[in-house]
């Protein structure tokens, strides 16, 4: 089964060929990267928003990139089901957008973030995480500066409710509202997280355990029905 999975590219990405080698040469899924202004093809079964500065984070993270042409055939795929994964900017991406509920702030240091630490799998029903068991910790690479997610008693309520909260840090390493680090939407196909699991899956590059990250593509490729 050939499966197509589109990397969009934004001005200031820089996570979008890391991401492109891991589905292409790791998983050998078909990974193709689409620049913003490019239509998304139509046989696209997968889509991916990397991480990056998408316009250098002017005004703020991700905000003008949400304006982006090819946000307009996110929306559409998200409606018919089609999975989305948005990393680190991409996620702010994906909140900008209004795709996925809550903002994404400054961290409490005030400062870039740049380490190794552990995410903890609290939905496994999403097509990424179907691989997981609840509550499995995930050793993970995290790079960001305005990475702390924040959500209003209303919107956790809702997130809480409808089981969209995806995952959590084990440790506070942001001030990340509920040490969320990741969330989904109501149906569960829009994936949103501040992590890098492109930079993880690798056990060349994870002084840790690569194995976890990598389940995130197998979870991936299980619900598009490829064998890994």
């Amino acid at each position: 089964m050939l499966v197509r999975v589109a990397v969009i590219v934004f001005p200031g990405s820089n996570c979008d060929r890391d991401m492109h080698h891991v589905l292409t040469d790791v998983f050998h899924l078909q990974s193709q990267l689409v620049w913003h202004t490019d239509e998304l093809p139509n046989n696209i079964d997968a889509i991916v928003l990397p991480g990056g500065f998408s316009y250098g984070d002017r005004l703020r993270a991700g905000v003008i990139a949400a304006h982006s042409p090819a946000i307009v055939s996110v929306r559409k795929m998200a409606e018919k089901g089609i999975p989305i994964l948005g990393v680190c900017n991409g996620f702010q991406i994906l909140v900008e957008s209004g795709l996925l509920p809550g903002a994404l702030l400054k961290n409490t240091s005030l400062s870039y973030i740049c380490k190794w630490t552990e995410i903890i799998v609290k939905n496994n029903k999403t097509p990424f995480t179907n691989k997981f068991k609840l509550n499995q910790k995930i050793p993970i690479a995290i790079a960001n500066g305005e990475g702390r997610y924040y959500a209003d008693k209303e919107t956790l309520r809702l997130l809480k409710k409808n089981n969209q909260i995806v995952f959590t840090y084990a440790e506070d390493v942001n001030g990340a509202t509920m040490k969320i680090a990741g969330i989904c939407n109501k149906e569960g196909n829009v994936v949103g997280m501040m992590p890098h699991p492109e930079r993880s899956a690798e056990q060349i590059i994870n002084p840790r355990d690569a194995k976890p990250a990598s389940m995130i593509f197998k979870s991936l490729l299980e619900t598009l029905g490829v064998t890994a």
